[in-house]
């Protein structure tokens, strides 16, 4: 089968295309042929030596865990797909899931099936990026009605889906964002806006129940910074480079709260998007879509920033 690989850690550069051979379902394992394949940030930093390259260990490995495909084949023991079903989903994060490629397998109830009113490059777009935003804001955060949340990174692939999962929730949305996507992002549900090129987000909001930190502090200091625009008692969730010991400690100290967070598959989770996305409460944004042969143009354009909701390859012809 087709496949995207990289034999050394480095820029968009060491993605090729290779042939691999197709993998073959275990007991309780689908075989899904991939059609689209969502490109995420842990992605590109897995390529560099970051992100979970830790996991994966040194290459060669295959990138990606957003899929959106077909059952080709099932193991023993699966009785919640059957050949042909049309499914998606997040498998094995963060172990090798090898999305970039033209098969995976993977245990059955890491995936559901795609909700009709989604083509595969929508579907593909959603699985990492709304589970990181499902599990922050209902799992980790709880956020009930009438809370504030500020979304980081409003514009963003996660962020975009966060807005819309927060305010099915009932809560008040801030996000921050480039003056350019505000109109976009108010059509998305969100309350308030702030361009972060602007003004600092610290001096004009306040009173915030839960910080969705889609930035973190490698980034000017945002993560840190958070913790100025919180209530009492009040909770930070740094996505992107996680919840340091320091932080933590003055978290707890100025009386709130910070927790360490990573995503993980969740199929009973995507059953409850896939209804939220039919009931017309969510919908994905798409920036671009590649062919799988132009992996590394899609990181280029990802790592470029400033992208209106997701970028997607097209695994299939």
């Amino acid at each position: 089968m087709r496949a995207i690989s990289q034999d050394t850690f480095g820029g968009p550069e060491v993605l090729r295309p290779v042939r691999v051979e197709r993998p073959e379902p275990l007991p309780t394992e689908v075989l899904v042929r991939v059609v689209s394949a969502g490109v995420n940030p842990v992605d590109l930093k897995t390529r560099a030596g970051a992100g979970m390259a830790g996991v994966l260990g040194n290459p060669p490995f295959i990138l990606g865990w957003d899929v959106s495909g077909v059952v080709e084949k099932t193991g023993f023991g699966v009785c919640s797909l059957e050949v042909g079903d049309e499914v998606y989903g997040m498998p094995w994060f963060p172990r090798q899931a090898g999305a970039y490629a033209e098969f995976v397998t993977a245990p059955s109830r890491q995936f559901v099936r795609k909700p009709p009113s989604l083509g595969h490059d929508e579907a593909a777009a959603l699985p990492l990026a709304a589970l990181t935003a499902w599990q922050v804001l209902v799992d980790t955060a709880r956020v009930a009605p009438g809370q504030r949340v500020l979304v980081h990174a409003a514009a963003g692939g996660v962020g975009h889906l966060a807005v819309q999962i927060a305010k099915h929730l009932g809560a008040y949305v801030i996000g921050t964002a480039r003056a350019g996507k505000h109109e976009w992002l108010r059509g998305l549900g969100a309350d308030e806006l702030v361009d972060y090129t602007a003004v600092r987000f610290e001096d004009v909001v306040r009173d915030v129940d839960v910080v969705v930190d889609l930035v973190g502090d490698g980034h000017d200091a945002t993560s840190t910074r958070s913790l100025d625009v919180l209530r009492p008692g009040g909770l930070l969730v740094p996505v992107p480079s996680g919840a340091s010991p320091d932080l933590l400690g003055t978290a707890e100290a100025r009386g709130f709260r910070a927790r360490a967070f990573l995503v993980e598959p969740d199929g009973s989770a995507l059953a409850q998007i896939a209804e939220l996305i039919a009931g017309g409460r969510i919908a994905p944004e798409i920036e671009e879509v590649f062919p799988l042969d132009e992996a590394a143009a899609a990181h280029e354009r990802l790592a470029g920033g400033r992208a209106k909701g997701k970028i997607v390859l097209r695994v299939a012809p």
